[in-house]
């Protein structure tokens, strides 16, 4: 068996990561448009409504626009934007996040790729919300540091030019990230988590950590428990895995080339304080990965094939 598939945006960043993951797939065909067509909107319309499954590489407005276009019920989206990550009637595309996530995935008609912060931050707390250990009304902290490339074209050459920028800044200082709106709906907190990223000198590769202190909750869970915990909702999962909390030390290039998500529930036993990890490639299964992994489970396939792990 064998889909169609057009990507709308191939020529960005994640476009092409996702070419390179279907590079030489024989169930996968690519409805492709010649540069002088890409922003041809006749020609768009027509590359959107002949695929079996589409994804969209594109800036919100650009992607709203492209899910308007289409005008048929059998055309299938994955949306790679911010646009529709808290839409009503679109699919978060975290296969992982929930027991029902991937056969929700697989019978959508519009999922929504999640974001690369939002990946690693759900992957650690939302086990532990479900599990009733992180009560739903804590105020959660995140930091997070990610390679350059997140930031698009425009920012991967701003880091390679001739002046570039710092080896590291933290930005959007004003705590109204993007992604907060879907990091606060996917974990299920009554509370915006108080989100802190940054960006480093490097080209991909991410860091994602959440501060715990376990003493002041009402269950007092343990940092075996917690670890336990997300062993058991990552069980089954050929991306996920699960890394010693006797680390020394979580780099930042740790799963970049990969699409792979790491966990490390690391800490103080003593004092009762958490200190959960997560390492991925913010390109892969922060981005592409993630987006041919919803293409796989979509269509019927082996949900890891074209990936890195």
């Amino acid at each position: 068996m064998s889909v169609s598939l057009f990507i709308d945006g191939a020529a960005g960043t994640t476009g092409l990561e996702i070419r390179e993951r279907l590079a030489g797939r024989t169930d996968v065909s690519l409805i492709e448009l010649d540069d002088s067509r890409r922003k041809d909107p006749a020609a768009r319309a027509e590359a959107l409504n002949d695929s079996d499954f589409v994804i969209l590489c594109l800036p919100d407005d650009a992607a709203r626009e492209a899910v308007a276009l289409i005008a048929n019920d059998r055309t299938r989206v994955i949306d790679a934007s911010t646009a529709h990550r808290t839409t009503d009637g679109w699919t978060y595309g975290f296969p992982e996040l929930e027991p029902f996530q991937s056969a929700a995935v697989a019978e959508a008609k519009r999922v929504s790729n999640p974001g690369c912060y939002p990946t690693g931050f759900l992957a650690l707390i939302r086990p532990l919300v479900r599990a009733g250990l992180v009560p739903v009304d804590w105020a959660v902290s995140v930091n997070a540091v990610s390679g350059y490339s997140g930031g698009g074209k425009t920012m991967i050459a701003d880091f390679e030019g001739v002046n570039p920028p710092p080896a590291a800044h933290a930005y959007a200082l004003g705590l109204a990230h993007k992604h907060v709106p879907e990091m606060q709906k996917h974990a299920r907190l009554e509370h915006p988590p108080i989100f802190m990223p940054s960006v480093a000198n490097t080209y991909r590769g991410m860091i994602v950590e959440i501060g715990l202190p376990l003493h002041m909750f009402t269950r007092r869970p343990t940092l075996h428990v917690c670890e336990a915990v997300l062993r058991e909702a990552y069980v089954d999962s050929k991306v996920i895995r699960i890394g010693s909390g006797e680390d020394t030390v979580a780099r930042i290039e740790d799963d970049a080339g990969t699409d792979r998500l790491t966990l490390r529930v690391c800490g103080n036993a003593d004092t009762g304080q958490a200190r959960l990890i997560a390492t991925l490639d913010n390109l892969g299964k922060g981005a592409a990965g993630a987006a041919v992994q919803n293409l796989n489970i979509m269509a019927g396939f082996d949900p890891v094939a074209g990936l890195t792990l």
